[in-house]
């Protein structure tokens, strides 16, 4: 399908574009404003709003000149990337529509975190405001890397920091003591509702790490029902053969149930959420797992020629490998309000098909897709204009599920809501851990209240470490498509 995903592309060049390139094919411009350029360009052609932001219309500028006035108005890629988003977040916080665009300086970095790796001391976190209307925060410890720095350490799940480097956490300076390659945590104690600084200090670094997803794969026995419990933390495509693996000794110990631990999971690849949701089932192979839709010009021309190459269909191969399919016919899958993207994808995708009982919080509500664009004539990394490194990671598409159910960016509600409380958040993988024994619970018939209403000390998130390090709840097409507008020349 890639291959001929790409050749369709390549003809595309001769039937969609901007009426304006050709007045502006033959107009040379300014060194220092191609960054600017290839950004209008780049959001001209593929961005998912392109048709209502008018300086994106394709008519704006009759020429490169007139372009070029336009670009000078900024003084940095950024501020002009930030001013062609559709209704961005940064602008409209109480009614945002496009909050997960992004731009980068190096596309190095960017590669490396959508595959998982990153520069971390290994403590994966959550920060919450203290109270609702406080500008103090407190950290909560929600798993610790193998491997890492902080893994040699005397801190784990459920610890709570108010400090770093003896400074207090706020709003204001938690982005630049948490940045640092170095720093020491200022941990304190819960009693009842009252969190109070202690003596304690945890001094962590951080190194380039490659986070493995798949956290934790175990086989849980409850009575008669062998309960396959997996912890997937990113959907990370250069991972998928060890996913299909360990579905291989799930399958292999007869699990007769699944519990997929989504909570963390903030998304990754559009492909690898396909190939998860062919391992939970198998039985629906060559049909519909999603529907993308681009903008106008896209999204009309492939509806025209050619709208196969709008669908993700399940599959049972991860190229030539055989995919280990589970056949279940219900999945059980935990989810807070940290849980995006694909991972969102693989709940919706999944709904038509079988039963999906949600327990957890909320979801975000990200129900749109990205591609990396390059500064190049097809805005892939082919031929990448090696004078800069800048990239973007632009919203182009939106996925729906096969029953054409795609409406969710308030969050996906699930069926029942269990919290992570911070006097209590358990310890992962085991039956005691609160979202887990619920599901276990449901599985084996056993009773337990539906909804918890007592929010008491479960905070909203305020930010976690994964969106901190740069990858804020990413559902992404691995490769840009090629061709589909060659650089002005």
């Amino acid at each position: 399908m890639k291959a001929k995903l790409k050749s369709l592309f390549l003809v595309i060049i001769a039937i969609i574009g901007l009426q304006s390139c050709e007045d502006q094919d033959d107009v040379d411009f300014p060194a220092d404003l191609k960054v600017k350029d290839f950004i209008w360009k780049g959001l001209n052609q593929y961005y998912l709003w392109q048709a209502d932001v008018p300086n994106l219309n394709d008519n704006r500028f009759a020429n490169q000149d007139a372009l070029n006035s336009f670009l000078e108005g900024y003084s940095n890629p950024e501020d002009l990337f930030e001013d062609l988003l559709y209704r961005p977040e940064s602008k409209y916080p109480n009614g945002a529509v496009d909050r997960f665009s992004w731009i980068v300086k190096d596309y190095t970095v960017l590669e490396q975190e959508l595959q998982g790796t990153s520069k971390s001391n290994g403590v994966d976190f959550r920060l919450s405001r203290i109270s609702q209307n406080s500008n103090d925060l407190i950290g909560f410890v929600r798993y610790i890397l193998p491997n890492s720095d902080a893994a040699s350490k005397d801190i784990k799940r459920g610890d709570i920091f108010t400090g770093v480097n003896g400074a207090k956490l706020t709003i204001s300076n938690y982005q630049s003591l948490l940045s640092a390659d170095s720093y020491t945590l200022n941990m304190a104690d819960l009693n009842g509702t009252t969190i109070t600084p202690n003596d304690i200090s945890v001094s962590l670094t951080k190194t380039v790490l490659d986070e493995n997803p798949i956290f934790i794969s175990k086989v849980i026995v409850s009575g008669s029902y062998k309960i396959g419990y997996l912890m997937y933390n990113g959907f990370y495509a250069n991972y998928d053969q060890q996913l299909n693996a360990a579905f291989a000794k799930l399958k292999s110990e007869g699990v007769t149930d699944l519990v997929l631990d989504l909570r963390y999971n903030g998304g990754g690849s559009v492909q690898s959420a396909t190939y998860l949701a062919s391992m939970i089932t198998g039985q629906f192979k060559n049909q519909i797992f999603s529907k993308q839709k681009w903008n106008n010009k896209i999204n009309e021309y492939f509806a025209s020629e050619d709208a196969e190459l709008l669908n993700n269909r399940f599959t049972d191969k991860i190229g030539s490998t055989s995919i280990n399919s589970l056949n279940l016919n219900r999945v059980y899958i935990l989810t807070s309000d940290a849980t995006a993207s694909a991972s969102e994808l693989v709940i919706n995708g999944l709904t038509p098909y079988i039963s999906v009982v949600q327990i957890g919080d909320r979801t975000v509500g990200k129900n749109v897709g990205s591609i990396t664009l390059y500064d190049s004539e097809t805005f892939t990394k082919k031929n990448v204009n090696r004078r800069h490194k800048y990239a973007m990671q632009p919203l182009v598409l939106k996925i729906v599920n096969a029953s054409d159910f795609g409406e969710y960016t308030d969050g996906l509600e699930p069926n029942y809501e269990q919290l992570e409380y911070i006097s209590n958040m358990g310890i992962l993988g085991e039956p005691s851990e609160p979202l887990l024994g619920l599901a276990i619970s449901k599985i084996t018939g056993a009773t337990s209240k539906r909804v918890q209403t007592n929010r008491g000390q479960a905070l909203p998130t305020f930010i976690d470490s994964k969106s901190m390090g740069g990858i804020r709840n990413q559902m992404y097409l691995e490769k840009a498509p090629e061709g589909l507008l060659k650089a002005l020349k």
